[in-house]
């Protein structure tokens, strides 16, 4: 086997590779780098030759990658994120610096910790822009294509370079109109109601369903909604129910009454979820500690 020529190895032919690998195509790859076509299909040919691989193939009317390419991402993600932290760039200030930080968030975590989050921005550092886009299901990709800075999920992705911290703990809840009817008391109660269901808008269901399910249980989800805020609308003046975290009762769920779910389902932790490039970075970790710092005050709150 040859020795891998270093020499083709530089920072923006990794880049590319990195590029190519994202956009599923060399054209696209060349738009989001700035340069020519011919000037990825010039380094691409450069790492083949170091490589001792083809790392993409034709595959209808666009490119595949091989095994190797495929297999070679994360490393290749991990040097170009050692190389980036080198410099650290100078020191950081909150009361001057400017730059945007986008949190993935669903409309719960949104409303449950981001507004006292920009409050304390706008005191602390104003330059601080905040950008908040929806996470769904979130996937480690969101972090590793700087799609986002942080997410805050009760689901963290899976993966070595995926950091996480828990912020709060939280339980399912059901929902009801209390002018319309009462609690459920039961599970038969619960199961013979219509139901005011959430499906993410990429395709996911919350994890209770899977557990309803895997219980062998149904009930008659008469209206499906994308995100928590299509619930309140629904909710109001109709005998449905709706479940979903009991501190939702704090802000956007506040005009219904609630009660436990009438049978056994785990509390879940609420996370905040960062990839590991950024775990030193000083800007990054002064934001985490603000998030962290919002939600122990609220876990004061309701203690």
């Amino acid at each position: 086997m040859n020795l891998i020529d270093t020499f083709n190895l530089d920072i923006r032919a990794l880049q590319t590779f990195v590029a190519v690998l994202d956009e599923g195509s060399v054209s696209r790859a060349a738009v989001k780098l700035g340069v020519s076509q011919s000037a990825v299909s010039h380094t691409l040919d450069r790492l083949r030759n170091a490589l001792g691989d083809p790392l993409f193939v034709k595959s209808g009317r666009g490119i595949a990658p091989t095994r190797y390419a495929v297999q070679a991402g994360p490393h290749v993600r991990q040097i170009l994120d050692d190389m980036h932290s080198l410099a650290s760039g100078p020191p950081f200030t909150p009361e001057t610096t400017e730059f945007t930080f986008t949190v993935a968030a669903n409309d719960y975590e949104r409303d449950l910790l981001l507004p006292p989050l920009m409050q304390r921005l706008r005191q602390q550092a104003p330059g601080i822009m905040l950008q908040v886009i929806a996470s769904g299901i979130p996937s480690a990709d969101m972090l590793r294509k700087d799609i986002c800075d942080l997410i805050i999920s009760p689901h963290a992705p899976e993966a070595t370079d995926i950091m996480q911290r828990g912020l709060m703990d939280d339980r399912m809840v059901v929902f009801y109109d209390p002018q319309k009817r009462e609690a459920p008391e039961s599970v038969t109660d619960y199961l013979k109601a219509d139901h005011i269901a959430l499906v993410f808008g990429s395709g996911e269901k919350p994890a209770l369903e899977a557990s309803l399910s895997a219980r062998g249980l149904t009930r008659r989800n008469l209206v499906t909604v994308s995100n928590f805020s299509g619930l309140p609308e629904f909710l109001r003046g109709s005998d449905m129910l709706a479940t979903a975290p009991e501190l939702m009762s704090k802000h956007l769920l506040r005009d219904f009454a609630w009660a436990p779910l009438p049978f056994s389902y785990k509390p879940f932790t609420l996370l905040m979820v960062w990839h590991r490039r950024n775990q030193n970075d000083a800007a990054h970790r002064w934001l985490r500690n603000q998030v962290n710092a919002v939600a122990a005050t609220m876990n004061g709150l309701n203690g």
